[in-house]
């Protein structure tokens, strides 16, 4: 193993959010701890957002107060507004262990804001230079994802200029992480390779990249690996594939973590995730939502 990545274990959040059953406190926790037994160490653990529009995060303070207090593993909490960063903030409020970083959330579509925060992209952006500020006055770790960035469902094209504007903005509010995401499945690997390398000759090197991909269009497991080539040091993933935006119609799940764990394992690229154990983990949950997951590899297992 030469190089390694890190994966952003985004189940219980991105995951489930779509689900239309919903999942149990119990069983979300139960679902990190397997996850991190398997040695994933970064999650979205859940969204701080109006639980009448995203049913299946109303339990998220529930969910954050029975997480294990482990100092190798971090805890991320989905932020869409100031208020949501306060509420991160306030989870940590009495010596809480709580989440450990706010996970801002800007777009790069003016219908796309429109539609999942009642923005449009500039006044977004705004708003998230104001939220990584007060994440960082509240000893949060400040780190934002750039949605939309390779198409919108709404204004269909959106062109790489206005995400390197939009990420060079936001790297002036001092954010130690950008990511860019794929929401709606449409980036193919040579605009995924032409973004993060542009990123990552403009931004600076105390930034991490990191890419969010969902494999509506079968394309997600190629953009990873060109996302990794380009200069992408943390990639998203979801057990078994879950996932969907219930802002972006047509979304389907994420890249599956075990598909992504085989793709980098088998190519010399230590994730610190145990495919085995990650598989266990798709087939305990497959019973718990009554649904085998679209995993690839935990269908036909490692090799």
């Amino acid at each position: 193993m030469t190089r390694k990545v890190e994966i952003v274990e985004v189940a219980a959040r991105d995951g489930l959010q779509n689900e239309k059953i919903l999942v149990s406190t119990a069983d979300k926790v139960a679902l990190i701890n397997r996850m991190i037994d398997s040695g994933a160490r970064r999650f979205e653990v859940g969204s701080f957002v109006n639980p009448a529009r995203v049913p299946q995060m109303a339990d998220t303070p529930q969910v954050i107060a029975a997480l294990p207090d482990r100092a190798d593993v971090s805890y991320i909490g989905l932020c869409l507004n100031r208020k949501g960063v306060e509420r991160a903030a306030a989870s940590r409020a009495g010596n809480k262990r709580g989440v450990d970083e706010a996970g801002c959330v800007t777009v790069a579509s003016d219908a796309f804001g429109q539609a999942n925060q009642g923005q449009s992209s500039a006044e977004s952006v705004a708003e998230n230079v104001a939220m990584l500020a007060l994440a960082q006055r509240e000893g949060l770790v400040p780190q934002v994802t750039i949605a939309v960035a390779f198409g919108c469902p709404f204004d269909h094209d959106v062109p790489e200029d206005r995400v390197i504007a939009i990420a060079q903005r936001l790297a002036e509010a001092g954010p130690v992480e950008i990511a860019v995401a794929d929401t709606i499945g449409v980036a193919v690997p040579g605009q995924v390779r032409d973004l993060i390398g542009r990123l990552h000759d403009v931004l600076p090197d105390t930034i991490r990249l990191r890419a969010h991909f969902h494999d509506t269009r079968a394309t997600g497991i190629a953009n990873a690996w060109a996302a990794w080539e380009a200069g992408a040091e943390v990639l998203d993933s979801s057990l078994g594939g879950l996932g969907g935006c219930p802002f972006a119609p047509g979304a389907t799940g994420n890249i599956a973590t075990e598909d992504l764990v085989y793709l980098l394992e088998r190519s010399g690229v230590a994730t610190g995730i145990d495919l085995t154990q990650a598989i266990a983990v798709n087939r305990w949950f497959s019973g718990v939502i009554g649904k085998p997951l679209p995993s690839s590899v935990g269908r036909a297992g490692g090799f």
